[in-house]
């Protein structure tokens, strides 16, 4: 039996200059900033105790608070640009992140009473998913980049229902 889960999601960008602003499920586009709290900057949070590793700094107005359905075990695509609609200019090639930001994407999930008001700060959160170095020497973030932003994952099945906060992190 599949259970539903409740997410809204965040972005974390340690070291990359690019934003989460897209997920779908399934296949199925959720729309342009839908259900994630976008940052107001692409800038990385560089000191990993600050608060802000949580989901970045600052939150573009106004803050979706739309909750995505997703049954565990889905495909969950996120997607990320150089700058809130894709590309910065014409032939950007910083987009949809910096060819020269190599590292790993990593997800978390916090479980929350409730996902549209939520404060990311002071959750538990765990590791759903992690993807470094694969055996030919390709990175996780070389493969967003040649997916022109788009990075899949399986959310496990073993996910309890309820409401969660995710967070996709890339490290580049």
């Amino acid at each position: 039996m599949l259970t539903q889960l409740a997410l809204l999601a965040l972005a974390a960008t340690s070291s990359a200059h690019t934003i989460f602003q897209k997920i779908n499920v399934d296949g199925v586009d959720q729309g342009s900033l839908v259900g994630i709290r976008v940052p107001t900057s692409n800038n990385p949070i560089k000191d990993v105790n600050a608060a802000e590793m949580a989901c970045n700094k600052g939150f573009s107005q106004p803050v979706s608070n739309k909750v995505i359905e997703v049954k565990a075990g889905a495909q969950i695509g996120a997607f990320w640009g150089h700058v809130i609609g894709g590309a910065q200019f014409a032939n950007d090639k910083d987009n949809p992140i910096a060819p020269s930001h190599h590292g790993p994407i990593v997800t978390y999930l916090a479980k929350v009473d409730n996902a549209a008001t939520a404060d990311p700060n002071g959750l538990k959160w765990f590791k759903i998913q992690e993807e470094g170095k694969d055996q030919s020497g390709t990175w996780a973030v070389d493969k967003l980049y040649n997916k022109q932003g788009w990075y899949t994952f399986t959310l496990p099945k073993c996910i309890a229902p309820g409401n969660y906060l995710m967070r996709h992190e890339i490290l580049g």
